[in-house]
């Protein structure tokens, strides 16, 4: 499990202060992070997501709209994380879904694991933003998440290697 934390022992790498200065994320929109002490209290609840997805490789591209929604995990001291929604590829519409379980640190960090349990990245909104990575077989995806305010935080995705060149961006708005 990669995070912003390694990233800054990397040499030649210099730290991101996103308190000092907007950055870009998304298409262009410069977005002020917005810190978050609690990041499974930030997240639960239900959100609307509208994601885009781009080939690199062949230019194709597509979209992904649904909802994500934090609720408590009846197996434990944990949130399910479950998205579904309608994704559209190649000219066609399917129903997708996924599920992650967040578990939340007394620190206000959380990690994140697949449904069956295996580990995916770390969380951690106390400065509005921060940059996982997670190997997968030889591909290699990187995760910026963003707080933007109260009720909107926004996810890219970097996907790098033999099978994938992807970019995958999303917007997450608090429904209700």
């Amino acid at each position: 499990m990669g995070s912003e934390r390694e990233r800054e022992r990397e040499p030649g790498r210099e730290r991101d202060e996103p308190a000092a200065a907007a950055y870009l994320v998304g298409e262009g929109a410069a977005v002020r992070p917005y810190p978050v002490p609690d990041a499974a209290a930030y997240l639960a609840g239900r959100w609307r997501i509208e994601r885009t997805v781009h080939d690199l490789r062949t230019g194709a591209e597509g979209s992904f709209r649904g909802t994500a929604e934090f609720r408590p995990d009846p197996a434990g001291e944990a949130l399910l994380h479950i998205e579904e929604g309608q994704l559209t590829w190649g000219g066609r519409v399917q129903p997708v879904s996924r599920t992650l379980r967040l578990r939340p640190r007394p620190d206000g960090t959380a990690e994140i694991d697949f449904a069956d349990g295996r580990p995916f990245h770390d969380l951690d909104l106390r400065t509005g933003r921060w940059t996982a990575v997670h190997p997968c077989a030889a591909d290699r995806y990187e995760g910026t998440f963003t707080a933007a305010g109260p009720d909107v935080w926004h996810l890219e995705w970097r996907v790098g290697g033999p099978a994938k060149d992807q970019l995958l961006r999303s917007e997450y708005r608090r429904l209700g």
